[in-house]
């Protein structure tokens, strides 16, 4: 018995969120932009309220940067595409609060005023509509997230043209920023494969003629596959816009579990010959294929099953549930009864399977829980995704349904309904 979810509540009412980063059908993008093509989008053309600003604001990053206590790496600072040494824009947050990393705000608006382009990074985790929309986009991508603001003075660039090994939605919130895109130099680029190892044919390719060159206003937004080139300036006014990267997952990555779950075969664990010299390739060669079968034998044992589990232990750490409130929620468990309601976590992964005859193991992020196979049901319901009342839960007695919500809330995996 298992069972595999993102969590989510079902028949939560809101607009989707990719229809406010694209303007066409997801089954459109799917199959003609995403790991493929730019997209361009206006912003008339977008659903959701008019703009971005309701996600971030100019008077939002004035916020972040004076009175959240903004720490690196929160915080870059680059100027004609070097990044700037963090020393030039953190110090001591004085009495209380010595911690020498803060940023401080009077020497970032100092740098900014000379010419350098501000990058908050991390917003999916520090500013709560960012938080919002990253997770409801993510868990509509199945992919985890990252948000980062770029604010960039009149007429100036922040970085040179590069490609991003992760694709990219850009949102343009306020000012105007050109962007000139040209095709992959390295199409479908992986982690370890970032721009500057081939930096020579980047900046040639960026001479030639771009396959796009828009200025972006704001409310518009544009979708660039991994390996894109792209370079963008601020144009008669500051430029502020977001860039949500969206994390790939490859089938270089099945062949690296692959690779993984091969240890467990003796004949690849065997070394090599004493005294081999593995620079010469007649020596290499009876040994290389030797491995080669091996490795092909292996393989053909190997089930979708155990790759899934791998790819879980992956995948599901590289993005968070849904922020919950610690003391409410004690509070809520305290006083809980049998006609309050639960449901889910908004984003919990989670996973139920049998452990023998008399027990169930819960699945989640870096930690397992056992139950009595009898809560299997009750569990189910519980994390299926819209708010049950306790006493519905399939279990005999309100005691029981009782402990059971109790411990999902103290584990913090359902929330007050």
């Amino acid at each position: 018995m298992t069972n595999d979810a993102p969590g989510g509540r079902a028949g939560e009412a809101r607009s989707p969120a990719l229809s406010r980063a694209v303007a066409v059908e997801p089954a459109k993008f799917a199959a003609a932009h995403w790991g493929h093509a730019p997209l361009l989008s206006r912003a008339a053309e977008l659903a959701g309220p008019d703009g971005f600003t309701d996600l971030l604001s100019p008077a939002a990053v004035d916020e972040l940067l004076s009175r959240r206590g903004l720490r690196t790496p929160f915080l870059r600072v680059a100027k004609q595409g070097s990044v700037l040494p963090a020393a030039r824009f953190t110090g001591s947050g004085g009495a209380g609060a010595e911690i020498g990393d803060q940023v401080l705000d009077d020497q970032v608006m100092r740098l900014y005023a000379d010419g350098a382009t501000l990058v908050l990074q991390g917003l999916h985790r520090i500013w709560p509509p960012l938080i919002d929309y990253a997770r409801r986009l993510g868990a509509e991508l199945h992919r985890p997230l990252q948000v980062n603001a770029y604010l960039t003075p009149p007429a100036s660039r922040g970085f040179s043209t590069h490609y991003d090994t992760h694709d990219v939605f850009v949102l343009q919130v306020d000012g105007t920023k050109r962007w000139r895109i040209h095709e992959p130099v390295l199409p479908d680029p992986l982690e370890k494969q970032p721009w500057g190892g081939r930096a020579e044919e980047v900046d040639a390719t960026a001479h030639g003629e771009p396959a796009l060159d828009v200025v972006l206003s704001p409310g518009d937004a544009l979708y660039l596959p991994r390996g894109w080139l792209h370079s963008a300036r601020a144009q008669g006014t500051r430029s502020l816009h977001l860039t949500i990267g969206v994390r790939a997952l490859t089938r270089y990555a099945l062949v690296e579990e692959l690779l993984t779950l091969a240890s467990a075969d003796a004949r690849l664990r065997a070394g090599l010959p004493y005294g081999m010299d593995v620079s010469d390739p007649d020596a290499i060669e009876p040994e290389l294929t030797e491995t080669v079968e091996a490795l092909r034998d292996w393989l053909g044992t190997v089930t979708p099953r155990e790759v899934a589990a791998r790819l879980r232990e992956r995948d599901w750490p590289a993005a968070r549930p849904a922020p919950i409130g610690p003391l409410a929620q004690l509070d809520f468990a305290a006083g809980l009864g049998p006609d309050d309601e639960i449901a889910v976590r908004d984003g919990l992964r989670w996973r139920l399977a049998d452990d023998g005859a008399e027990h169930v193991v819960l699945h989640l992020v870096g930690r397992t829980l056992r139950f009595p196979a009898y809560c299997a049901p009750a569990l189910r319901m519980a994390l299926g995704g819209r708010a049950r009342r306790v006493a519905d839960l399939p279990l005999d007695t309100d005691a029981d349904r009782l402990v059971l919500a109790r411990r999902l809330l103290t584990e913090a995996l359902v929330v007050p309904g």
